[in-house]
């Protein structure tokens, strides 16, 4: 995943790998020194955001639909806009390009989403005239302290050296790495260390979200960002940030409710959250639609969680083995009947799995590259695998009333429901 915003640490020290073996050299020693590339962060922001025509997709992440419309994440550039009119024959209108973005939500043709930690608002009345409506500064991802273009990787170094950079006027556009000879005195003057100090960082753990009549739209299982009447909920990392958008164009930024893990996913059944995380899923009562209350948790090992949940059922991929955990990868469903003590009802092994969503009895899986498969949950302790659509490689579904939409490697399918399966009906290359 690319960083695009910068984790909360203002001098990071990095292995130091190029460290000559000699500590008692009294001349010093060579260590990798980076200095930030910077720019304005109110031009860098301004130009993050833009419609034009279609272009191809780099990376396709997760699916939104809206009326006739389909929005397709190109993770970390925006959105490719999807007219779905005719589902047998779907056409690309144009891309809102909106950089450092992974969500979005719309209600009332007013379209929410997140691009380097602010919530941006849209007016989409107009699908062929979208317009800007207004950007809230910092309302999500409060964690990070400053702004990294999506496309900039962090360098190998074994010093970060800010110098005297203002996180809140300026945006990090690259890294000029050098390498200096510093005597351990220097070290401990600039630095706070010695040289005999090797503390290792991975800059990969520095983690970032570096997505006409009214209505709602529906996202797909993988979501962060969740309209539940008048208040969007978007999750982040350890915590969840709390929106009243009853005046869609002007939002007010309520109370963040910390969560007691890593989150990932939102999904809601009436007024109660179910929250797909690293370690469990976590429940939330919104009858009180500004302030969640916890309810309840259900602990698994460590792995990526998306959550569905159908009547007194949650329905819970878990991906491990890779970046996620070390869990094994399966299907959980996990009796909700009673919120304040969710159970294990089953566990079925799977590949690889991501998305999951359902329609009346059908259950849908996006086993990765496994390709999509299709269940009968009448029983939910003894499912069975109806339909098997293999060599396609899949991340998330959205089951809409007439057909599935399903999107996977910059190509998105969609199926018409039959008795108790699917078929294709049309797809649509984004590439």
């Amino acid at each position: 995943m690319k960083k695009n915003l910068c984790f909360m640490l203002l001098t990071v020290i990095a292995t130091l790998v190029s460290c000559n073996d000699d500590k008692d050299d009294v001349s010093g020693n060579e260590y990798l020194v980076a200095t930030p590339l910077t720019t304005n962060l109110l031009e860098f922001k301004e130009e993050a955001v833009a419609v034009t025509e279609p272009v191809p997709i780099v990376e396709s992440g997760k699916i939104y639909a809206y009326q006739d419309y389909v929005f397709v994440n190109d993770v970390h550039k925006g959105f490719h806009v999807i007219d779905n009119s005719n589902p047998s024959d779907p056409s690309a209108i144009s891309f809102i390009k909106l950089e450092g973005n992974y969500d979005i939500s719309i209600k009332d043709n007013r379209l929410y989403a997140d691009s380097y930690g602010d919530l941006v608002i849209m007016d989409i009345s107009d699908i062929n005239n979208i317009k800007m409506v207004q950007r809230i500064e910092g309302a999500i991802y409060q964690q990070f302290w400053c702004t990294m273009s999506f496309d900039v990787d962090w360098p190998q170094a074994d010093f970060f050296d800010y110098g005297d950079f203002d996180a809140t006027k300026e945006a990090i556009v690259g890294w000029e790495v050098k390498s200096q000879r510093l005597s351990e005195e220097e070290l401990q003057t600039k630095y706070g260390v010695n040289g005999n100090i090797n503390i290792a960082f991975d800059s990969s753990s520095a983690e970032a979200s570096s997505p006409t009549s009214g209505g709602t739209g529906q996202g797909g299982s993988l979501a962060r960002f969740k309209i539940v009447e008048d208040y969007l909920y978007a999750v982040e990392w350890s915590s969840i940030s709390v929106f009243d958008i009853s005046d869609l164009d002007n939002p007010k930024t309520l109370e963040d409710v910390y969560v007691n893990g890593t989150i990932e996913t939102i999904y809601n059944q009436g007024d109660i959250l179910f929250i797909g995380g690293t370690q469990g899923m976590y429940i939330y009562d919104i009858s009180s639609p500004e302030k969640p209350e916890f309810v309840s948790e259900f602990v698994h090992g460590t792995a990526c969680d998306p959550v569905v949940v159908d009547g007194d059922y949650a329905f819970v991929t878990l991906r491990g083995e890779n970046s996620c955990g070390n869990t094994e990868s399966g299907l959980y469903i996990v009796n909700v009947s009673n919120l304040a003590s969710p159970e294990l009802q089953k566990f079925y092994p799977l590949e690889g799995p991501y998305g999951i969503g359902f329609k009346d009895n059908r259950l849908f899986v996006c086993d990765g590259d496994d390709g999509l498969k299709v269940f009968d949950k009448t029983d939910v302790n003894d499912l069975k695998l109806v339909s098997h659509f293999k060599d396609i490689v899949t991340y998330d579904v959205i089951p809409l009333e007439e057909s599935l939409l399903m999107i996977g490697d910059k190509v998105l399918y969609q199926y018409k429901y039959l008795n108790n399966s699917i078929r294709l009906l049309s797809t649509l290359d984004l590439k």
